[in-house]
């Protein structure tokens, strides 16, 4: 399944045109790369979501084969982690 389509079903992202518009703006991330929107994802796979706030990490533990109520997408994907940008100080970095 295209990450685009699997950021949709499991509500991470409501909508498969502002997925795959974060997807080209670099925003969705596979081992620290941007992916591109039709990019594959598979059961353990691991990626990142970055807002202007935050950052959500997480594994992708189902693919689903097609629509998803509301109570299921939250079984597609284990949270690994939630940073809160707005709490790293503005100096942090390299």
């Amino acid at each position: 399944m295209r990450i685009d389509v699997f950021l949709k079903h499991t509500r991470l992202i409501k909508q498969r045109e502002a997925a795959k518009k974060a997807c080209d703006q670099g925003m969705v991330t596979m081992e620290g790369k941007p992916v591109k929107p039709g990019r594959e994802v598979h059961v353990g796979d691991r990626f990142s979501v970055e807002w202007p706030t935050r950052r959500v990490e997480v594994e992708v533990l189902d693919i689903p084969a097609g629509n998803v109520s509301k109570t299921r997408s939250q079984t597609l994907y284990r949270l690994l982690g939630v940073v809160d940008i707005t709490d790293i100080p503005p100096d942090f970095g390299p």
